[in-house]
């Protein structure tokens, strides 16, 4: 194996000659390569660590020197960068400054060898052995807060998250783009949280806590508003409500079909509740087809969908055709039909307008059902985004890469009125937690507060929208209802 000991260094003249010297004779029985990057230091960083060069000529030590300062993350960018780029299998991150013990680095390496993915080096795994090393008492308390929270939010089940003793495969750190990641020091967290995201198995490792004469740049409450709003962030990338690019594996294949949402609160169990038992069903949009199958399997309808891609799954209704919105026209006669489905269908089509009108003209029987559902691009979440002058698109959710257009409730009220459709019926649907958070009691309580603010304020809180319509009769229709009348009338 191939390792790699990334050295940073900043302002750490009084200290790398040490840390060179502590690290254990055992470790070169490996294919080592030590890298030290000097980060722009303004003492004798790097004056030091060319002594270190020339009187250790027996070590592969390979020396680079930053022409401007990068910060704590961009000196690990540039070294995993370097470790990605040379072909090595492991690197290990080792501070200059000797807060870390360099004699732990074979105990931090050892899980990568049983095919772990990365080694967090952990101070806090038992927590009073922190304070002996002289970890502050506001650092030790304020280190099991952020972990606890952070661990909420992630899912993860971390000691801590906040020792910069690391290690990684190098394949690894290619799944994930942490040359995204910030040039601050909870670089650190969001490494951990791309990786987790990955898929990657992360192991911790028991290590000695010291506190000396080393320096520290780190301001704690700069520190912990950043790991949380970083962690938070993170947390609402699962969601899809934001998008963080940082959080989206580079391997992550885009998601081509939606989940299934029948067995919470949400746009697919109220769709389902609409429809009566023994009903014809056309499902324009399908995609895996979950309301649907629901619909054939428990409520004996007879159900066909249209999708623009083939899907196995749509195959098990009566029917299946593949048909592009878009350029196509729907390949069924629309009158057989009791319900129509659009979930999640409107937002994916160029010209929503014309679409409608042209669904409107071919439906002839007045009492057929249509029912729509679509992100509310309104939503709190949204609307603080862009108060903050953000606004990204992911890969699903409201702000869903796909959608070609977006709705608020007054909006896609208006389009389906102005289609000539009458509106029975407007709902708001709550986040989707269940898809996300594991514990089902939490995603519940979730839901259940999420419907209240609903009956707050519809427009503020909901996720997504469902209308259940009818057509208003033509003017065709009303005139000739009219004639007969008259007729009648007149005999």
């Amino acid at each position: 194996m191939k390792i790699l000991i990334l050295i940073t260094a900043f302002n750490v003249g009084k200290f790398i000659a040490q840390v060179i010297k502590r690290i254990p004779q055992s470790i070169y029985n490996y294919d080592i390569e030590i890298l030290i990057i000097d980060d722009c230091s303004s003492d004798d960083t790097l004056k030091k660590i060319i002594e270190i060069k020339k009187n250790y000529k027996n070590i592969n030590i390979k020396i680079l020197s930053n022409k401007i300062n990068l910060g704590y993350g961009g000196n690990q960018k540039i070294g995993y960068y370097y470790a990605i780029k040379n072909n090595f299998d492991f690197v290990v991150l080792l501070h200059g400054d000797g807060q870390y013990a360099p004699e732990k680095l074979e105990d931090i390496l050892e899980p990568l060898f049983k095919d772990k993915d990365a080694v967090q080096g952990s101070r806090m795994i038992k927590k009073f052995q922190a304070l002996k090393g002289n970890m502050p008492i506001y650092k030790f308390v304020g280190n099991i807060f952020l972990t606890k929270i952070q661990n909420f939010l992630t899912g993860m089940n971390l000691s801590e998250y906040h020792s910069g003793y690391r290690a990684y495969s190098v394949k690894s750190l290619k799944k994930i783009p942490f040359n995204l990641n910030s040039q601050y020091y909870h670089f650190d967290t969001q490494i951990l949280i791309q990786l987790n995201l990955a898929g990657c198995q992360i192991e911790e490792v028991p290590i000695p806590t010291f506190y000396g004469k080393e320096i520290s740049y780190l301001n704690s409450f700069k520190y912990g508003f950043e790991i949380l709003k970083t962690t938070i962030i993170s947390f609402l990338n699962r969601y899809r409500i934001l998008y963080d690019r940082k959080y989206d594996s580079i391997n992550n294949a885009p998601i081509k079909t939606y989940k299934s949402k029948m067995s919470f609160e949400s746009s697919h169990l109220n769709v389902f509740n609409e429809i009566k038992n023994d009903s014809k069903v056309l499902d324009i949009g399908c995609d895996n087809a979950y309301i649907s199958i629901e619909l054939k399997n428990k409520k004996n309808c007879y159900v066909v969908g249209i999708n623009k891609n083939d899907n196995n799954n749509a195959k098990k209704l009566d029917d299946f055709k593949i048909c592009d919105l878009n350029n196509q026209k729907i390949p069924y006669e629309i009158n057989k039909f009791d319900y129509l489905i659009m979930s999640d269908v409107i937002e994916h089509l160029l010209e929503p307008e014309l679409f409608m009108n042209n669904l409107y003209k071919s439906i002839k029987k007045i009492d057929t059902v249509l029912i729509i559902t679509t992100p509310n691009v309104a939503n709190i979440f949204i609307r603080i985004m862009l108060l903050f002058g953000r606004f990204n698109y992911g890969k699903s959710g409201i702000l869903d890469k796909t959608h070609t257009r977006l709705f608020t409730l007054h909006s896609i009220k208006k389009l389906l009125q102005e289609s000539n459709f009458h509106i029975m019926k407007d709902q708001g649907i709550p986040i989707p937690f269940p898809l996300i958070i594991k514990n089902k009691f939490i995603s519940n309580l979730l839901i259940k507060i999420n419907k209240l603010f609903i009956n707050i304020s519809k427009k503020l809180f909901s996720f997504q929208f469902m209308l259940v319509c009818k057509i208003n009769p033509s003017l065709d229709y009303l005139l000739n209802y009219a004639e007969i009348d008259n007729k009648k009338n007149n005999e």
